[in-house]
């Protein structure tokens, strides 16, 4: 699998998600710099880091989704490209219209930095088929707006489509996302915004390795 992690001013987990990716494929990743870097042609997944992009100046990701790469992302998301962002990786690609809702500041108004238990809400996807549906698993979490909001009609058409792929565990809600969403994907299945890190979860020594599942269904996907 050909990877790629985009590299925004203010990104602080493109390391991880380097590290994780060559650990798990065997290769490093592109880094691919916001402003003039290219996605490689053949580039199977892109990843879309955590941090605080911008500063977080605006809002979260609101400066990121208008930076020259995200047309590239959009072209490779098009041809049918896996994207994967993580935290605010994942406030980007809403903001920028690949996945639908928001995400708000956590009900508590308080960031919230721990190990997050969570549900697999569908393992039919390409993100998830080397899970069991149902289970539950343990990934960190590191978020001051994570908070996922979107209208009923919204979250209707998401839960009837299966497009919900994690939730919070039954009481774990950390941060009054709605339904207890954790993570959604795009309509054609190839997108996925979550806000835990997987690629904080693969070496074992982070406290767990339940993100390797995540990575090895993608492999297996592509």
């Amino acid at each position: 699998m050909k990877t790629a992690v985009i590299v925004f001013p203010g990104s602080n987990c493109d390391r991880d998600a380097h590290d994780a990716l060559e650990k798990l494929t065997g290769k490093p990743p592109a880094m691919v710099w916001h402003k003039d870097g290219v996605i490689p042609d053949g580039t199977d997944l892109v990843m879309v880091p955590g941090g605080f992009t911008y500063g977080d100046y605006l809002r979260c990701a609101a400066m990121a989704a208008n930076s020259p790469v995200i047309s590239q992302l959009r072209d490779h998301a098009a041809r049918g490209g896996h994207v994967l962002g993580a935290c605010n990786g994942f406030q980007i690609l809403t903001e920028m219209g690949l996945l639908p809702g928001a995400l708000i500041r956590n009900a508590s108004l308080h960031f919230v930095c721990r190990p997050q238990k969570l549900k697999v809400d569908s393992a039919n996807t390409a993100f998830t088929s080397a899970y069991t549906p149902g289970s539950e698993i343990m990934m960190p979490i590191a978020h001051a707006q994570g908070n996922y909001y979107a209208d009923t009609a919204t979250l209707d058409r998401l839960e009837g489509e299966g497009r919900v792929a994690f939730r919070y565990a039954a009481g774990e809600n950390p941060n009054g996302a709605a339904r207890d969403i954790a993570g959604v994907l795009s309509e054609n299945g190839r997108v996925l915004g979550l806000m835990p890190h997987p690629e904080r979860a693969v070496g074992g020594h982070e406290g767990g390795a339940d993100g390797v599942r995540l990575f090895e269904s993608l492999m297996a996907a592509a």
